[in-house]
């Protein structure tokens, strides 16, 4: 495990494929197995319309964050899809993310987008 690790991953497609093949195994192994101390994934732009759109989605979103993996939104994208109210509802921390991720990068952080 990398001490003080924290990864980030910024989910921005719509396909499933990415999201099956990428998202759901490498932020959950990335913790079962101690790679990353920390794993968040940010949901924005067209991943938003994708869990608006797919329930599976939605229940795999669930469980990620059941597994401990940390799911946040983008607010701007939420809400513009009107879907803000059901990411809440399912346990995403819905935000503005232009400035943290500004952060994230200007300070070195790790960060995967995809």
């Amino acid at each position: 495990m990398i001490p003080g690790g924290h990864l980030h991953l910024l989910w921005t497609r719509d396909d499933e494929i990415t999201w099956r093949e990428l998202v759901i195994p490498y932020a959950s192994n990335s913790l079962k197995y101690g790679w990353w101390e920390e794993v968040t994934v940010i949901v924005w732009g067209a991943s938003v319309d994708l869990v608006r759109r797919d329930p599976a989605v939605q229940r795999d979103l669930t469980a990620l964050i059941e597994a401990g993996v940390e799911v946040t939104a983008c607010r701007a994208c939420a809400e513009n899809l009107g879907v803000a109210e059901t990411l809440v509802e399912l346990g995403v921390d819905v935000k503005y993310w232009g400035q943290p991720l500004t952060e994230v990068i200007t300070a070195g952080g790790q960060l995967l987008t995809f």
